[in-house]
């Protein structure tokens, strides 16, 4: 099972599309409400290299990027697979 990393925050209308595309393809993930704990937001910051906005998505380590990379991800047919691995 791959290991998914969501930041998010609680009323982002594309934190919540991200998590329902997640959670109809059954995937568990690991949700950081930088909202809640603002010290997150630096880490996520640095982590997806300078990008504030949120959802960013990180499958197995990789940066994924935000709600529209994953969807483009999924319809291009490439989601699924980093999702086996």
């Amino acid at each position: 099972m791959p290991r998914i990393e969501i930041y998010t925050t609680r009323f982002c209308p594309y934190c919540i599309m991200a998590k329902k595309l997640l959670n109809r393809k059954g995937v568990e993930y690991e949700e950081y409400a930088v909202d809640r704990q603002p010290e997150l937001r630096r880490e996520m910051v640095t982590r997806a290299g300078g990008r504030t906005t949120v959802p960013q998505i990180f499958i197995n380590g990789r940066h994924i990027g935000g709600c529209d990379d994953l969807t483009e991800l999924d319809m291009d047919g490439e989601l699924d697979p980093l999702l086996q691995e």
